[in-house]
């Protein structure tokens, strides 16, 4: 784990599983995309929780300890496709379960307690499949993808230069 003072760009997440990682990477292959759009690569697919922004490499310990709750499961409804007013191709959840709010909302007043940034906006929960996706269409075919949520959350590194995501944290 990093632990100098250089700025770290982190989030917190709740990363699929493999089978649940491949459905939603097969039907995002189904959309019709814009030549622009950047499509989310299969292997960084997550659900976010929280984007701490650029943190000192040397807060990590201390975030560590500050950030560890108890992960309730639960099962979340993958079914609502859009494409945002921003260009954000995404795949939301139909609700949001009481453990994930309740998860959220705690995170969220440790993140404020350590002078963090956190987003205002209601949470909404969904995956991300795109960026620069304007125009987007979804697959006709329905989407109900059912999320067990059951292996806890991360803290994640975002890699400089756009090289992918690193777990520095799997809290249980």
């Amino acid at each position: 784990m990093p632990s100098d003072a250089k700025p770290l760009r982190l989030f917190l997440a709740i990363w699929p599983d493999e089978p649940l990682r491949d459905a939603i990477a097969a039907w995002q292959r189904d959309w019709t995309w814009p030549p622009r759009a950047g499509l989310v690569k299969r292997e960084r697919l997550h659900l976010t929780l929280h984007f701490l922004g650029d943190v000192a490499g040397d807060r990590l310990p201390g975030l560590v300890r500050r950030l560890s709750f108890a992960f309730e499961p639960f099962e979340l409804a993958l079914s609502h496709a859009q494409v945002w007013p921003v260009g954000v191709a995404v795949l939301e959840a139909e609700s949001v379960p009481p453990p994930l709010s309740l998860l959220h909302e705690a995170l969220r007043r440790e993140l404020v307690a350590l002078e963090l940034p956190v987003e205002e906006r209601r949470y909404r929960p969904h995956v991300t499949l795109a960026r620069r996706a304007y125009g987007a269409k979804p697959p006709p075919r329905e989407l109900a993808l059912r999320w067990e949520a059951r292996s806890g959350y991360v803290l994640v590194r975002s890699l400089p230069g756009g090289a992918g995501y690193e777990i520095l944290q799997r809290f249980l």
